[in-house]
């Protein structure tokens, strides 16, 4: 369910769409937008926000960054792949919508973007047509303007398209209403597919202070070219760090590895820490580059490759569906 706060947002949102004033949220709600009144009726920060929509100055907090590329912003939605759709969230561990999307992407890069698509719509530059766009290139859809999309190049996007779907590429289906380039036209130096997903975090060793097996974290982790904070996270969900660690299900250690998994990749005792550590950072370096998603690559860790291709996503698991964000969560606990 959305919630009252949700709709409230969706209120104000189409309201400025439709060039309204914008009526104040109840006293002491919050939301997605970051524009609610605490000074009632006529309140500076409904005024602030209602002049910025009329005057096309939504965007005028964001930071143009010089040294961003249109890939990096690329590259920054992908991580998002398989992200469930929720309006408004902008948290990824529950979901985003698609100026969520958007916003979180750019958000990655040190960029700030205005919440909501009709703002993004009104960010950076103009571009005058599909033609000329180039990855990076913010897409937005509609008149008033009700979704917004990163565009990747050869007529695909990535997108939060509808409440039920996920984050995903997809064609651009019909003919955007705006695009707008944010980020500078510099050329980008290609990046493998690891680095594109991976948190930027691993060089040197990373800060794994207090964390066990925190040496063994960065040698797998500098071996396979997979962060080391991520494979702590990983270590952390599945097996709370105990090397000792065994599922009802049968997974061993503390990256709690199946034993016809632990012999594909090459690990002779799941119960060796130093080994269990190695097979798990191989298992994710093959899934990142895979699946070029981390949210994906954990869900293949999880249920298997075969089921993510299966399911086009995150698979509809309760434990999966859990997994994913509990990671997530614990690589973010962890600075990563």
């Amino acid at each position: 369910m959305i919630g009252v706060t949700g709709v409230l947002n969706r209120i104000q949102e189409l309201q400025g769409q439709l060039g309204l004033t914008p009526v104040n949220p109840a006293p002491g709600a919050t939301g997605t937008t970051g524009t609610v009144s605490t000074t009632g009726p006529g309140g500076t920060s409904t005024f602030a926000s209602a002049l910025a929509s009329a005057t096309g100055q939504a965007g005028a907090g964001m930071r143009l960054n010089s040294q961003a590329t249109g890939q990096n912003v690329v590259d920054a939605a992908k991580k998002y792949l398989g992200t469930p759709y929720v309006f408004g969230s902008t948290d990824p561990d529950k979901g985003l919508d698609c100026s969520a999307l958007v916003q979180r992407a750019y958000s990655d890069l040190g960029i700030k973007l205005p919440r909501l698509s009709h703002q993004q719509a009104k960010a950076g530059e103009p571009v005058a047509n599909l033609a000329q766009a180039k990855p990076g290139d913010i897409l937005a859809f509609d008149s008033p303007v009700d979704h917004v999309a990163i565009y990747l190049g050869d007529n695909k996007m990535i997108a939060a398209p509808k409440p039920g779907d996920h984050v995903k590429i997809q064609s651009v289906y019909e003919k955007p209403t705006h695009i707008r380039r944010v980020v500078s036209d510099l050329p980008v130096a290609p990046q493998n597919a690891v680095s594109a997903v991976r948190p930027a975090s691993l060089q040197g060793t990373g800060s794994l202070a207090g964390v066990p097996y925190a040496d063994l974290f960065v040698q797998a982790g500098n071996r396979y070219g997979v962060s080391p904070k991520l494979l702590a996270a990983v270590a952390k969900v599945e097996s709370g760090y105990d090397p000792k660690a065994v599922s009802k299900a049968g997974a061993q250690g503390l990256m709690q590895l199946m034993p016809s998994t632990a012999r594909g990749l090459g690990v002779k005792d799941s119960f060796d820490p130093a080994q269990a550590i190695n097979g798990g950072a191989k298992l994710l370096s093959r899934n990142l580059r895979e699946f070029k998603s981390l949210p994906l690559a954990l869900a293949a860790y999880n249920a298997g490759g075969g089921a993510v291709h299966r399911y086009g996503g995150i698979p509809p698991f309760s434990e999966t569906q859990a997994y994913v964000p509990k990671v997530q969560k614990a690589l973010a606990a962890l600075g990563g």
